[in-house]
C-alpha cells in the first residue's frame, strides 16, 4: 500500500531509524505508512511576528487530549487574570495539568525581578513535572519571548529537551526562537504577520484574542 501522503514502510521495535532534527536515535516501536507511534516524542517550535502560536498550540492540545494523552501546559509572561478563554474551557479536563506563571508583561510592567522569579519557579516546576514521566505531551507557552528577554537560561532549556524521554513531544511557542532550539526542532512554523487588528488602534478582544 503506497498510495497517499503516508505511504511507508514498517519497522520492527528497537531498529535504529532516521534521525532527523528533534527525533531521538532509536525507535522502540514501530513505524507504520509514515506515521509515527509516540514512543518518538518530536520537538516543535512556533515562532515568528504573526498572531496564532499560542492558538495553533492550545489546539494541539486538545487534539491530544482527545486522542487519551497527557498534556502538560506550562504558560510563561502571562498573568493568572483574567483569564484566557482556552484556560477557563479547559481547566479541570482530565489528563490536562495547567502551569501560568503568573506575572504578565503585556500591558503591564511589572519589575524584571518578579518576572524572572516566575518564569524560572514555572520551569523548575514544570521539569519535575517532566522527570516523573506521567505527560505526552509538553507545551511551552511564550518560552521563546523568556528566552529572549534572558529570564531564562537558554543551556537549562537545552538541557531539558536534549534529555527529554523519547516518548515526550514538546512545543515551544513564542517570538524570536534561539537558533539552538530551532535546530533541535523536527517541526518549526514560523507565522508571518501580514496584518494585525492592532495596526488599526483595535485593542484585544474578548474571546478572540484572550
Amino acid at each position: 500500500m503506497k498510495n497517499g501522503p503516508f505511504a511507508g514502510g514498517v519497522r520492527a521495535g528497537g531498529t535504529t531509524i532516521d534521525t532527523g532534527p528533534g527525533l531521538p536515535q532509536t525507535s522502540p516501536g514501530f513505524f507504520v505508512f509514515g506515521v509515527r507511534k509516540m514512543e518518538q516524542g518530536l520537538i516543535q517550535v512556533y515562532t515568528g511576528e504573526g498572531k496564532g502560536k499560542t492558538t495553533a498550540a492550545v489546539g494541539l492540545a486538545v487534539r491530544a487530549l482527545g486522542q487519551g494523552l497527557r498534556v502538560l501546559l506550562v504558560r510563561f509572561l502571562k498573568p493568572a487574570e483574567p483569564a484566557s478563554g482556552e484556560i477557563l474551557f479547559l481547566e479541570g479536563t482530565a489528563g490536562l495539568e495547567i502551569l501560568t506563571s503568573g506575572v504578565g508583561i503585556v500591558g503591564a510592567r511589572p519589575q524584571r525581578e518578579e518576572v524572572e522569579r516566575s518564569v524560572r519557579e514555572t520551569f523548575e516546576s514544570a521539569r519535575r513535572r517532566i522527570a516523573a514521566g506521567t505527560f505526552d505531551l509538553v507545551i511551552f507557552d511564550e518560552i521563546n519571548n523568556a528566552l529572549h528577554r534572558d529570564y531564562l537560561p537558554l543551556a537549562e532549556v537545552l538541557d531539558l529537551l536534549d534529555g527529554r524521554p523519547a516518548g515526550l513531544e514538546i512545543v515551544l511557542t513564542g517570538r524570536n526562537a534561539p537558533a539552538e532550539v530551532i535546530e533541535r526542532a523536527a517541526l518549526v512554523t514560523r507565522m508571518e504577520k501580514v496584518r494585525h487588528p492592532l495596526d488599526r488602534r483595535i485593542p484585544a478582544r474578548r474571546g478572540i484574542e484572550f
